[in-house]
């Protein structure tokens, strides 16, 4: 297997992991990791590197919300929104809650809460209390919510604390986005300064939402592309980390039937499985899977599935933080090497 490595780009002078991951051509479909909840919350900037210990609000609730993750196994992602000018007021607290809706989805359902802050940990503890089926007084807390299903929300890692690239990549993205593309959507579009939520080799990396698409290495040329689905996929086939309503090998295929199909794929409703994949050890990596990935129109009109073998296709010289001292690793790339169409069986 070959490790590719560019001499473009000067390692040595070089403390972004993102321009590393980049120039080195790592691909980042399949990083965009899984999961079945967001919870993101407004709390202001600055964001420290270790918020869940020094800002009290997260600090009240964090053990609770590890004893959701872990003992529970609720596939839960949490995020901090930066408070906007615009779209926050002074003393209320934003909190945004998205729950995987069936088996079959093609995006996340929706609740926002505006409430007083104080009231903030209140109402986040009784998400996490009947995410557990736990008693609670989630119902208290309606005439908070926020009748703001349409909007569609793009977050944009700016959490310069945690990884440099964040902040030096994803900051002029995020201002971009805020100054040309909301202002333009007529309200159905807003975007947000969030913090880190994984992968910052790929910054500038970004959450949209309720799709749950995650995007990397961003570039401004593919933001009116990527906003207004107005042109070829296949130009943003390479920026795109893969929908959070699957896992690793399932996000690959998926973005190998999302070119085929165009940008129709992305309101399908879908479901994945692992059919096979290859026996390691522990700690070592895979160098093949095969998946199948059920869809349906959201009429019905249409269904079906797609079966697919993934395999490894080399690996890529990267790094995960930057800094003076960076360590570098081989990163193990995937292609899809067979995909077929199948008669469907899944149902939501």
């Amino acid at each position: 297997m070959q490790t590719q490595q560019t001499d473009q780009l000067p390692i040595t002078d070089c403390r972004f992991c993102s321009l590393v991951s980049k120039a080195n051509g790592e691909n980042p479909i399949g990083t965009a990791g899984t999961c079945d909840y967001w919870l993101m919350i407004e709390i202001p900037q600055p964001w420290p590197q270790d918020m869940f210990e020094e800002i009290p609000t997260i600090k009240a609730f964090i053990d609770f919300l590890e004893e959701v993750m872990v003992k529970h196994r609720i596939n839960i992602r949490p995020i901090l929104i930066a408070p906007d000018r615009e779209y926050s007021h002074p003393g209320f607290t934003r909190v945004l809650y998205y729950y995987r809706p069936a088996k079959l989805f093609s995006q996340f359902e929706k609740q926002e809460f505006v409430l007083p802050e104080e009231q903030a940990i209140t109402l986040v503890t009784a998400i996490l209390k009947q995410l557990i089926q736990q008693p609670n007084n989630l119902s208290e807390f309606q005439q908070y919510q926020q009748q703001t299903s349409h909007i569609r929300e793009l977050m944009v890692c700016t959490h310069a604390q945690v990884d440099l690239a964040c902040g030096r990549f994803g900051t002029p993205l995020y201002r971009r986005l805020r100054k040309e593309y909301a202002p333009a959507a007529n309200g159905n579009l807003r975007v947000w300064q969030t913090t880190h939520f994984g992968g910052h080799q790929f910054a500038p990396t970004l959450v949209d939402l309720p799709q749950g698409c995650l995007w990397g290495h961003l570039e401004p040329e593919t933001l009116d592309l990527l906003v207004n689905r107005n042109g070829s996929v296949a130009d943003l086939h390479k920026f795109y980390r893969g929908w959070t309503g699957l896992t690793k090998f399932e996000q690959i295929a998926e973005r190998e039937i999302w070119t085929q199909l165009g940008w129709t794929w992305l309101d399908y409703l879908k479901t994945g499985k692992v059919l096979a994949i290859e026996e390691v050890a522990q700690g070592q990596e895979v160098d093949w899977a095969k998946v199948r990935i059920d869809f349906a129109a959201p009429d019905g009109s249409v269904s079906g599935a797609y079966e697919a073998r993934v395999e490894a296709s080399g690996e890529v010289i990267s790094t995960l933080n930057s800094g003076k001292e960076m360590e570098l690793k081989a990163v193990k790339q995937y292609c899809v090497s067979r995909l077929v169409k199948v008669e469907s069986t899944a149902s939501s």
